[in-house]
């Protein structure tokens, strides 16, 4: 239930990422049960959020948090969703945030998969590309959590 010296290394090839290691290193020492019975994906995030906020105590981080300043969240399509006669942008929920509220800095997002999750990555890793081009966020890190008996770091990628 630790993450891999591989996984620290990569991680570390960003600034937030000794943040991101140890917060998902207390996630798995902490809430190794909350993965091991499969739950939702919004407990997880809150767990691992309230580890993170320790190692950015002067940025906010916050979970699906969908506000633009005062307006919502939004990312064109990013052809996740193929239709020709929708040109608007989708309001979206990032997983985990650090920002800070009321203003565009916009320091580091995550999206969160399950491993029992039947959704594509590449969704969430397109999500996270347009998290960073267009609302500004420095830095992108999808990772995937092992559920059922498996509480490990399954994947981790910077987009």
């Amino acid at each position: 239930m630790a993450l891999t010296a591989a996984q620290i290394a990569y991680l570390k090839h960003h600034p937030p990422g000794d943040a991101v290691v140890h917060a998902l290193s207390e996630l798995l020492v902490n809430d190794h049960d909350l993965l091991g019975i499969d739950a939702n994906e919004r407990s997880i995030t809150f767990r691992f959020a309230m580890y993170l906020q320790c190692h950015f105590p002067d940025w906010t981080v916050d979970c699906e948090y969908n506000r633009d300043g005062i307006e919502p969240k939004r990312l064109g399509h990013l052809e996740l969703y193929p239709d020709s006669e929708d040109d608007e942008a989708k309001t979206v929920f990032p997983d985990v945030i650090v920002h800070r509220r009321g203003t565009k800095e916009n320091h580091l997002v995550l999206e969160f998969k399950k491993s029992t999750s039947r959704v594509n990555r590449q969704i969430d890793l397109r999500k996270l590309q347009g998290y960073k081009r267009q609302l500004g966020y420095e830095h992108a890190l999808f990772v995937e959590v092992g559920t059922e008996g498996q509480a490990i770091i399954i994947a981790l990628e910077w987009a």
